[in-house]
């Protein structure tokens, strides 16, 4: 008599498609089910396909913010019930930070606790999203949103209590700044590149991942500008082709900074950088040698060092580019559309609406000549 092996018991995501396989047979037939469940094979893989890596990379970190709190509290770090996912929101808000943010805060913003909360629920319901071996954990869609709710809630007491956490809202580039940069970048291949990545930046209103993804091809120059192909957006909005047109002054124009740092950059280097693969922007180290590509963080860093050397007095971030087009666009009556499809945002964003800034509330203001 032959030994029978005992069933393998099958995971809740297993279990959930099982059973509704079985529906699909009970109603469809069996061929029918199969062809059904071999598409949501197709769908999840598409899914995997499609997911951002900078995404999978930003999970697994939050990841272990989960792993922290269960070990902190006591909890099975594969349990996402409604109580320990509010509890957990709280502790993020409350002491999540290993070491204090700006004014000795332990607790996180509420932002960073969104993204925290969220990379856990995933992580919880497909474990290879966060790099995590082992079955998948059910976590029902009411439960997830309680956890969200209480954080709204919580991040209400905190405005109440006039208690701002996070580095808040990215300053926005502006033209003045502009010509801050301008003044302040030599004609050196180092400053050459400079101005190139601020104006060109400024104008499409780059995120500090989008130049560092650009490659030589991707920048076309036309009689009336520049033809950016920007390949690696997140989504279907960012994923775009900006036209950056001349500007009326030569000092600040971005086609006129990109063509003069191309040029720079093949006397010194070479021919190689006529390739249309090389990359568009280069980082120069300290003794002026053309190093390799210019990664985002890279981008973000040059930013900051950039307007410091300008003297502008709260240093740009890597998103005062993307910041200071919505803001200067809406200042000069530019349509909000032709401002979303320039920077990527999806037409009529949330994001893109909170990046236009106002001044100070008086010169832009609903009330005003209304009586």
């Amino acid at each position: 008599m032959h030994d029978i092996e005992p069933a393998t018991a099958l995971s809740p995501v297993e279990a959930e498609r099982a059973a509704l396989v079985e529906r699909w047979a009970a109603r469809h037939g069996v061929a029918t089910a199969a062809r059904l469940a071999q598409a949501e094979d197709f769908a999840d893989a598409v899914s995997a396909e499609i997911r951002p890596e900078n995404t999978e990379d930003t999970y697994t970190k939050s990841w272990r913010v989960w792993e922290r709190f269960c070990a902190v509290q006591g909890f099975p770090v594969t349990e996402g019930s409604r109580g320990v996912l509010v509890a957990y929101v709280a502790w993020l808000l409350r002491e999540g930070r290993q070491k204090p943010g700006p004014g000795g805060v332990l607790g996180y913003a509420p932002a960073s606790a969104r993204l925290h909360l969220d990379a856990a629920v995933v992580g919880l319901r497909h474990p290879e999203a966060v790099g995590r071996t082992g079955p998948s954990c059910p976590v029902t869609k009411d439960d997830a949103a309680e956890a969200r709710i209480a954080l709204d809630g919580l991040e209400v007491k905190l405005i109440k209590s006039k208690e701002r956490r996070g580095r808040g809202q990215a300053v926005a580039a502006d033209p003045d700044g502009l010509y801050a940069i301008a003044a302040a970048c030599d004609e050196s291949l180092e400053g050459r590149r400079d101005l190139a990545l601020i104006l060109t930046g400024f104008h499409y209103a780059s995120r500090a991942s989008e130049p560092a993804g650009l490659l030589n091809a991707d920048v076309a120059v036309r009689a009336k500008g520049l033809v950016i192909s920007v390949l690696t957006g997140k989504t279907k909005h960012s994923v775009r082709s900006p036209k950056i047109p001349y500007a009326s002054d030569p000092l600040i124009c971005p086609v006129r900074a990109w063509i003069a740092y191309r040029e720079a950059l093949v006397a010194e280097g070479g021919s190689v950088h006529r390739s249309p693969t090389d990359s568009a922007f280069h980082w120069i180290d300290q003794h002026g040698n053309i190093r390799g590509p210019l990664g985002p963080d890279g981008v973000t860093r040059a930013i900051k060092r950039i307007s410091g050397r300008a003297g502008i007095p709260i240093h740009w971030t890597g998103h005062s580019l993307r910041s200071g087009l919505a803001s200067t666009g809406r200042r000069k009556g530019k349509d909000a559309v032709a401002i979303a499809d320039q920077g990527g945002w999806a037409r009529h964003s949330r994001s893109m609406l909170g990046y236009m800034q106002r001044d100070d509330g008086w010169d832009d203001n609903a009330s005003a000549g209304l009586t």
